[in-house]
């Protein structure tokens, strides 16, 4: 039997500019798995908890304590639970809280020549962890464009925060899809 791979776009919700990618994954893959590709292909360190929410039912790493509630994300693969149009979402980080919405824009049939997963496209560079959510990025956003002296002291600070070396317009699919394949 051909195998099935799921064309998927996970866009960053709350965050303008948007940032999005457009991945193949198997859909045979488990939740855990989409949860590194969602990790490697957003540009996220894989620091904080996150879930998954399909059809009103969250996924996820139990809790040990049973604070939350969530169904095992090792036991789900993506074709029990998606199909082509299927939309959910995936947060990371309960205290910055990233959501992420995806859909399942198609299901093809594998390329037996085609290694998967593949990043496909994809725009902007993820914000860095620990920027205080949306709102957090924006402020960094703002401080980034006041190039010709702070109107707000703050932004220098934020500047030095973020590093000279982000820049947030900057987005490669070819090395995304390198790290997806080397660690999903």
């Amino acid at each position: 039997m051909p195998r099935q791979i799921f064309q998927l776009k996970m866009s960053l919700a709350g965050v303008r500019p948007p940032v999005w990618r457009r991945v193949l994954v198997p859909a045979g893959y488990t939740l855990d798995r989409l949860h590194r590709v969602v990790q490697h292909a957003m540009g996220w360190r894989d620091c904080h908890l996150h879930s998954f929410e399909i059809d009103a039912v969250q996924y996820g790493d139990p809790d040990p304590d049973g604070e939350l509630a969530l169904h095992d994300e090792l036991d789900v693969r993506l074709d029990a639970v998606l199909g082509k149009g299927s939309r959910f979402s995936y947060t990371y980080d309960f205290g910055d809280w990233w959501e992420h919405d995806l859909v399942v824009e198609d299901a093809l049939t594998a390329d037996p020549d085609e290694r998967c997963p593949v990043c496909l496209d994809g725009e902007r560079a993820c914000p860095p962890e620990g920027v205080g959510g949306p709102l957090g990025y924006q402020a960094l956003l703002v401080a980034l464009a006041d190039e010709d002296g702070p109107v707000d002291p703050r932004h220098a600070t934020l500047r030095d925060w973020a590093g000279s070396a982000f820049d947030p317009s900057r987005f490669d699919p070819d090395q995304t899809t390198t790290l997806l394949r080397r660690f999903c």
